[in-house]
């Protein structure tokens, strides 16, 4: 089970001029680096034969973007995963506990991977996720009986590295 942070993405969203054409809402998207550490990113887990199952993703311009050019397959927007249209800014409880209830759940040979933002990984998991990079993934390990443990952290860069 994989808990990331979208890849990085500047603080601004861009104007008419900037943004991406398929970026209609005029959202927040990636920026060069992020579009090249999410690429890398993809190709690494491939290359690991990491076995990916189910992929959520905030319905963010920027995650969506994200899992894009990692090419993960079949992802899903997924609400409970969004920033509500308040950028940065807190989420609910509700999303808190969805997040947390979700990790403790244990695919069968596969590994499920939710792409979302700081705010909701530090609200779900105030210990280990403060401070989470841009891209940076909490490893959890369900133990299957509705408990978990981050096993790791790793930050976008790093998965070339791991192959």
């Amino acid at each position: 089970m994989l808990v990331m942070r979208h890849a990085s993405s500047p603080r601004e969203a861009p104007d008419s001029k900037t943004a991406n054409p398929d970026n209609v809402k005029l959202e927040r998207q990636l920026d060069e680096a992020g579009r090249a550490a999410a690429t890398a990113m993809g190709k690494a887990l491939r290359e690991l034969k990491v076995p990916i199952g189910e992929v959520l993703t905030s319905p963010t311009y920027r995650a969506m973007e994200t899992v894009r050019f990692a090419q993960l397959p079949n992802p899903k927007p997924w609400a409970d995963l969004g920033d509500g249209g308040a950028s940065m800014k807190g989420v609910t409880e509700a999303q808190a506990v969805w997040l947390r209830e979700k990790v403790t759940q244990r695919p069968k040979g596969t590994n499920t991977i939710l792409v979302t933002h700081m705010p909701n990984i530090a609200r779900a998991f105030p210990d280990a996720g403060s401070a989470v990079a841009d891209g940076e993934a909490l490893v959890f390990r369900p133990d299957g009986k509705g408990g978990t443990a981050v096993v790791a952290r790793v930050k976008i860069e790093d998965w070339p590295r791991l192959r």
